[in-house]
């Protein structure tokens, strides 16, 4: 080979290295620009076409009644979704899915013919429709599991646990007021594709932090006196030919409500349809002229006041008495002469309650009826509470006045009446209603649990005693108006009302629609529960001592046989013990007037009566007497030594209990 031949070789070497070392640099480049400069936004790219994530609603939390019945619960269903680009033939998978699910085609059409990867076509459906879906075997077409809200016990406590919708989140109820807790954080759903859109496997990752995990709630409601409460007051609504009802029942020593029914009821799995008239929980958010029912306020504050005492007694006028332009008669053209004040209840007299309001003044009748809770919301734990309608004394005429005693030209709650009337039974103490116990994790464990709540004193111990004992003859007498609630070996203390509903488009009371209604407690000398019972505009019977006080009785009756006085035993989980301070707290916002009380204690000589009593009332009748007190525990007292009544010696000592009661 010549020098000319090897020079030209090792040119054309040299060449071919700088050609590769040139395409190598260019490869290096590309590499490094597709794995580093772009290599995220590749990724990313490459995760869309081949991985799609869908966040998914976890399951909510579980609703269960104080005995840990099941109220609300998750029960997972199948919702059909569509990877549209691996349709081929849209109009003919469109048919098909809508004959399976009853839809428009049109509808689905529209939603696969869209250029995405992921659209919805139904959710939760039925078992037997994703069966179809499975077989049809529509390319494209998936099933996915997902939460669905189940109501085990269909309609009951329906108004009150309301219902959640398809994305899981809370509508109406306590499903709505607890939405942020009982919805948890949102999981995801994801599933992988190969090259041809075949999926390849599903993965759900789950919410491990217990922050994100939902909560379940305990209520106050007994599922069981709940039933029997909507099944009496369904039956006297279809026997009376009411438009409606309502019935509530209370525990006046704690403000726990144990049940609350609206008729008509509705059923949350269903509501397809129904207008939210049908959810409207009527027991908190509709305000009426409470009529007779709100004659005990008035007494209270009179009796409270010393402007009256039992035995005093009112001209009725013969069932006919004019303020200022207006004539103020009796129900059902009753005629009165002399009434009592205690009479003026048994027998419900209008023209009597007149003419204590007038002896009361407006003024100081206007502050009983706003410590009563009347004219403010109480505070329950549900949405949509109204407050009612109560005008500002210095807006009464005489004519208000006289009205308002009788229930008429004032608008009030139904749970604003139930928790004035456990005021009474409650010896005076007003306490604040409540539907939700606690809250506890997945494995029920409590979270945070709610203890009763102490609003104010209302009246003394020794007026709330005086009104229960009158309002036990209402009940207990053979002529008193509430005869019909009588319990046989019971004592029951309650009202009957009959208001007349004012009509608007005639500026009048009428006299054909009346809503009627029973209120009342039990055991008079124990209360452990007290009824409400409304009836609106029955067709027949329209009074409330015939209408409402026998569905209060059967109510009472069937409480007494099936669940005996051990209606507050609460076997799941056990409420917070309230501690000194809130004790401290509670005691501070309750009016301390026991001016009534220390009227019975007429004799230095015997030892007074301190059950029911705070701390503070007790210390300051104790002072009076000059009696020294041995105090053990905190909130009310339940038990002394020696009893009352008992003669005093020199040692002027006593010894008292005092417990909360939860």
């Amino acid at each position: 080979m010549t020098a000319e031949s090897k020079k030209w070789l090792k040119f054309r070497l040299a060449s071919i290295l700088a050609i590769f070392l040139i395409l190598f640099i260019a490869l290096l480049s590309r590499a490094f620009q597709l794995q580093v400069l772009s290599g995220e936004k590749l990724k990313k790219l490459a995760v869309r076409q081949h991985i799609t994530t869908l966040p998914i609603h976890s399951e909510r939390g579980m609703i269960y009644d104080r005995n840990g019945e099941k109220l609300a619960m998750s029960v997972l269903a199948d919702s059909v979704c569509a990877d549209p680009t691996r349709i081929t033939d849209q109009s003919k998978a469109s048919r098909k899915i809508a004959a399976i699910l009853n839809l428009n085609s049109s509808t689905i059409f529209k939603r696969i013919s869209e250029p995405k990867s992921f659209c919805w076509l139904a959710r939760k459906i039925s078992a037997e429709q994703a069966a179809q879906v499975e077989a049809a075997g529509i390319e494209g077409v998936f099933l996915i599991k997902e939460p669905k809200r189940f109501y085990p016990n269909g309609p009951l406590a329906a108004h009150l646990i309301g219902f959640s919708g398809f994305d899981a989140e809370g509508l109406e109820g306590l499903e709505k007021k607890y939405d942020d807790y009982l919805k948890g954080t949102p999981e995801k759903l994801t599933w992988a594709r190969d090259a041809k859109g075949k999926k390849l496997f599903l993965h759900v990752e789950r919410n491990l932090s217990p922050k994100d995990e939902s909560a379940n709630l305990v209520l106050t409601i007994d599922s069981r006196i709940q039933y029997l409460v909507e099944t009496h007051l369904k039956e006297a609504v279809l026997d009376k030919g009411a438009k409606g009802g309502i019935a509530i029942v209370m525990d006046p020593k704690t403000g726990e409500i144990l049940a609350m029914a609206n008729e008509k009821g509705f059923n949350p799995n269903n509501i397809t349809g129904l207008t939210s008239d049908v959810w409207r929980n009527r027991a908190i958010a509709d305000s009426f002229d409470p009529g007779s029912t709100f004659k005990p306020f008035l007494v209270a504050g009179a009796l409270e006041e010393k402007v009256v005492r039992e035995s005093d007694r009112f001209y009725c006028e013969n069932g006919h008495y004019t303020v200022a332009n207006r004539v103020i008669r009796e129900a059902n053209r009753k005629r009165h002469g002399y009434l009592s004040v205690r009479d003026i209840l048994k027998y419900s007299s209008n023209i009597g309650s007149a003419k204590i309001a007038e002896k009361l003044g407006r003024e100081k009748y206007y502050s009983y009826i706003k410590n009563f809770g009347f004219g403010s919301r109480t505070g329950i734990d549900l949405s949509g509470e109204a407050a009612g309608v109560l005008r500002p004394a210095k807006s009464w005429t005489r004519v208000d006045t006289a009205a308002i005693a009788f229930g008429q030209g004032i608008s009030v709650t139904a749970i604003q009446l139930i928790s004035a009337m456990s005021a009474i039974a409650n010896n005076g103490v007003l306490m604040k209603p409540f539907i939700v116990r606690g809250l506890t994790d997945r494995n029920n464990n409590p979270v945070k649990m709610y203890a009763p709540e102490a609003v104010r004193r209302v009246v003394s111990p020794a007026t709330a005693r005086r009104m229960t004992a009158m309002l036990t003859q209402v009940v207990g007498s053979a002529d008193g108006t509430g005869k019909n609630a009588h319990i046989i070996n019971v004592e029951v203390a309650g009202k009957t009302g009959t208001a007349q509903k004012f009509d608007f488009a005639r500026g009048v009371y009428s006299s054909e629609r009346v809503r009627t209604s029973f209120i009342g407690f039990f055991p008079s000398d124990n209360p452990q529960v007290v009824i409400l019972v409304i009836l609106d505009e029955p067709q027949r019977d329209k009074w409330g001592g015939v209408a409402a006080a026998p569905v209060f009785k059967n109510i009472g009756e069937q409480i007494l046989n099936c669940f005996k006085t051990n209606i507050r035993e609460t076997p799941v989980f056990e409420p917070q013990k309230t501690n000194n301070l809130q004790l401290a707290s509670a005691e501070k916002s309750i009016v301390e007037d026991v001016s009534a009380a220390e009227d019975d204690l007429d004799d230095d000589s015997l030892m007074p009566d301190f059950t029911g009593l705070t701390i503070r009332e007790a210390l300051k009748i104790s002072k009076s007497r000059s009696i020294e007190l041995q105090i053990s525990g905190n909130g009310w007292a339940v038990r002394q030594l020696p009893k009352p009544g008992s003669v005093l010696g020199d040692e002027r000592l006593c010894k008292i209990i005092f417990e909360m009661k939860n």
